[in-house]
């Protein structure tokens, strides 16, 4: 296996509204295009199951 020692970033396409993609060390963050905010997760989020509640409450506060 390859490490994850540097960011790797991906664009993607979610119902027609572009989005960057960012995996690193420390998890990983979706931005819409052209914007500097958006959603994070850490990987110990995701392994112990509460990402979804993570995400929840970011978008709550950041909205």
């Amino acid at each position: 296996m390859t490490p994850l020692d540097k960011p790797l970033k991906r664009e993607l396409e979610v119902d027609g509204q572009a989005y960057t993609l960012t995996i690193d060390p420390d998890g990983l963050k979706l931005v819409a295009k052209g914007k500097r905010n958006g959603i994070s997760l850490a990987w110990k989020d995701v392994l112990s199951g509460d990402a979804g509640l993570a995400a929840a409450l970011q978008a709550s506060v950041t909205s």
